[in-house]
């Protein structure tokens, strides 16, 4: 990679609450009718959904929705203009419930229409056009079965729709709410789909999927709206997973999208506020772009009625888009995007005028200006496996023998990509040179960099962030003696592997909601996640019902190598999180500090799976300022100066 001169001046120093604070507009959306907007802005200290009309502006908005415990993320319109619904938990455990709002009477509680035993949730909405005033909704009422009920809008009256045959397999509806085909996973890891008689739930096989390049399952996977034809994402005769559709009655394939050399992006599987994977039209729900992988994300139109309008949308804003949204008549459409140096623009299009107007920015006090420019990269691990990252390099200073921090993503089977991101610009703006690296076992880099995985982790996943760093100090980006490495989830655990495996390489770890104990982590999962666990966990790491397989998880575990760990080590944990219990870091923090090696720890009684509550952000994020600071040399904003 050719370096560049230094760019810009040397940017103020900002306080961890301008990069971490709430947005103070997001995810915004057309009513069905056209008439509204709904969003996501700040009240009560935390975020709640607004709702305006469309030709009106944010102080004519009504907030509808009242939690001041914890923010709301995700909401939905309805069919009928008085209902909005959006999902809550308690305090991060996942036990998501879904609300009704009033709105013509706002001010009033939400109404929980699933109250569900503990342990118990929702996992999907959906709108149901048979059933005017219904939805469709998937919950745990039986532990271990996610069932489809219908659930009556008004009245919270609760029919069960249908109930998924057996452990590992489960229904997907036509836009009707009809069993049409039927997913399965099977012992060996094997996906079988079949197609569904709507009527007596007889089903025919028709395609069989491989198993460990798919951890997560078949993704994108769906009936078309008419339940003729099933959309799955699969590799065919390819490394690269394109969108294919298999016909209903004949199981013949064609392929829907597809892009040379790209995998479509799935990382709209792990929330639906990350950007879209398919977008679908309002009026029909037929497919008609798809989001692929690359330095910057492509999007493939496939249906060309919808080329001009999104070549116009596309046209409004630098970067690339993330979320589309319209009304029914397809009239009015709200399009956000995703930039390196943008935290987020929102812009509303009237197809019909022409016209189109900036709705807001995320972040109005940040200037793109001010921010470090996102470079992807690429190098080979000591293998040759391909590698692919990203680089954020800090404003104003000289480009050589900068404290680096390597950020690793979560998942594994998940994967970074350009866009904003406020932990770099936070690490850049204090003059570190933070490096994401898509390491073996990253989606979005095909069945071979996926599959490269199976069996390695704290071995060759480990070696490529070893790699990248190291490609980092060849380059003369960063001192090979201030390197630090940070991640959550997943992340976390490689930050204990990079402090227990390679102790002398990095100066400093940050471990967030991390794995200690492989064989403890799979247990306490909670149980009906057990059956989805073949072509990920078991498969790439082991089962720890397995004496052997088990000791194989405990020696890649840093539970096992903890004695090694003499590097400066921050570790943040959510009391509640369902994923990775607080035991996963309460041991590794307990061992330590019977050896008399410091440790900070962070515990947050009101999170779970990761820190959702702005204050709890900026606790996490002034302590990772202070090791990094200490331990790395970067700067550190002097308290005394803070919001000033």
């Amino acid at each position: 990679m050719t370096r560049t001169a230094p760019t810009g001046t040397r940017p103020r120093l900002r306080d961890v609450e301008e990069f971490f604070a709430d947005p103070e507009f997001a995810h915004a959306t057309v009513s069905p009718d056209g008439t509204r907007i709904a969003y996501l802005a700040p009240a009560y200290g935390r975020t709640q959904v607004w709702v305006r009309g469309v030709d009106e502006e944010h102080e004519q908005a009504v907030c509808v929705t009242h939690d001041a415990r914890r923010g709301v993320k995700n909401y939905h319109w309805t069919d009928d203009a008085r209902w909005l619904l959006y999902e809550q938990d308690t305090d991060g455990n996942e036990d998501w419930h879904l609300f009704r709002v009033d709105l013509t009477a706002p001010g009033e509680p939400a109404v929980d229409l699933t109250p569900l035993a503990p342990g118990s949730r929702v996992t999907g909405v959906q709108p149901l056009p048979s059933r005017p005033g219904h939805v469709l909704v998937w919950m745990n009422r039986r532990p271990m079965f996610f069932d489809a009920f219908r659930v009556e809008v008004a009245t919270g009256e609760t029919t069960l729709h249908h109930e998924q045959p057996r452990t590992g397999a489960s229904y997907l509806v036509d836009r009707e709410g009809r069993p049409v085909f039927l997913t399965e996973l099977t012992e060996d890891g094997t996906h079988e789909f079949s197609a569904v008689d709507p009527e007596t739930l007889a089903s025919r096989l028709l395609r069989r999927v491989g198993g460990p390049e798919h951890p997560l399952g078949v993704y994108p996977q769906m009936a078309t709206p008419d339940g003729t034809g099933l959309l799955l994402g699969l590799y065919q005769d390819s490394d690269d997973l394109r969108l294919v559709r298999v016909d209903r009655e004949t199981g013949e394939e064609t392929v829907v999208a597809a892009v040379e050399g790209r995998s479509v992006d799935t990382m709209g599987l792990h929330s639906a506020l990350l950007p879209f994977v398919v977008a679908e039209s309002a009026r029909t729900g037929e497919v008609f772009a798809v989001r692929f992988v690359g330095d910057r994300p492509h999007i493939e139109v496939v249906d060309p009625a919808y080329a001009d309008v999104v070549a116009t949308l596309d046209g409004l804003a630098e970067g690339v888009l993330h979320s589309l949204s319209s009304d029914e008549s397809e009239r009015y459409w709200i399009a956000s995007f995703v930039h390196d140096r943008e935290p987020g623009v929102t812009w509303f299009h009237d197809r019909t005028t022409g016209e189109s107007r900036l709705l807001f920015r995320m972040f109005s006090h940040l200037d793109p200006d001010e921010l470090a420019p996102v470079t992807p990269v690429r190098f080979g691990a000591r293998d040759g496996l391909p590698l692919h990252g990203f680089l954020t390099l800090p404003l104003g200073r000289p480009l050589e023998g900068l404290p680096l921090v390597l950020v690793v993503h979560g998942g594994p089977w998940a994967h970074d990509s350009w866009h904003y991101d406020p932990e770099a610009q936070f690490l850049a703006n204090r003059g570190y040179a933070v490096l994401h690296v898509n390491f073996r076992g990253s989606t979005g880099y095909g069945r071979r960099h996926i599959t490269a995985a199976i069996g390695e982790l704290a071995g060759a996943m480990h070696d490529d962030l070893v790699d990248a760093a190291r490609w980092a100090v060849a380059q003369g980006w960063a001192d090979p003696g201030r390197i630090g490495i940070y991640g959550g989830s997943y992340g976390g655990y490689a930050s204990l592997v990079g402090v227990t495996v390679t102790p002398d390489l990095f100066a400093a770890a940050v471990d967030y909601v991390g794995i200690s104990d492989l064989a403890n982590f799979m247990r306490t999962l909670p149980p009906f996640a057990r059956p989805h666990l073949t072509n990920n966990w078991f498969r790439y790491v082991g089962d720890p019902d397995d004496p052997g397989q088990e000791a194989d998880m405990l020696a890649r575990s840093p539970i096992t190598m903890v004695d090694r760990i003499r590097t400066p080590l921050l570790v943040a944990q959510g009391a509640n999180d369902a994923r990775v219990v607080q035991a996963e870091s309460d041991n590794i923090v307990a061992s330590l500090r019977r050896r008399g090696v410091p440790v900070e720890y962070l515990v947050a009684e009101d999170e779970g799976h990761g820190f959702a509550n702005p204050e709890n952000q900026f606790r996490l994020y002034r302590a990772i300022e202070h090791h990094f600071a200490q331990h790395l040399g970067g700067d550190r904003l002097d308290p005394r100066l803070r919001n000033h």
